[in-house]
């Protein structure tokens, strides 16, 4: 049975790190004597995504919505109607979903890794499906 992890944003462009959420939605969620498989994080919103990048340095999350503005812009001349197609393109490189190791009920990332919520159309409130893989 899925879970539902509820993110608000605060921008139109920022990245969340989530990654602790996650590990409280594992813990209070984790099915009995389930210990080793994935966690299946998915964004069903088509103008936030979610990725796996550095959670130690901030410049990493600056840098990255910095690079797709320029290489992005809001104002291009996009054709659809409701004015959010540099989102939509933000999103579909970002991915809608991850997968995330889990090791004795933990989450297995890299030292230096974060769970991001990739928000490209805010603020919202957002909602991030989060399913779990046992590994036999």
């Amino acid at each position: 049975m899925p879970e539902y992890l509820n993110v608000q944003t605060h921008s139109r462009v920022e990245m969340v790190d989530v990654t602790t959420a996650l590990g409280n939605v594992l813990s209070s969620n984790v099915p009995k004597g389930w210990i080793d498989g994935f966690l299946v994080v998915y964004s069903p919103h088509t103008t936030c995504g979610v990725t796996i990048n550095e959670g130690w340095d901030p410049d990493v999350k600056a840098d990255m919505t910095r690079f797709l503005a320029k290489r992005i812009p809001k104002d291009w001349g996009f054709l659809h109607a409701e004015g959010n197609s540099d989102s939509h393109i933000k999103t579909s490189l970002f991915g809608s979903s991850v997968l995330v190791p889990v090791v004795n009920g933990r989450l297995d990332l890299g030292q230096w890794q974060a769970v991001y919520l990739c928000e490209s159309d805010g603020p919202r409130m957002r909602t991030l499906r989060v399913s779990f893989l046992e590994e036999k």
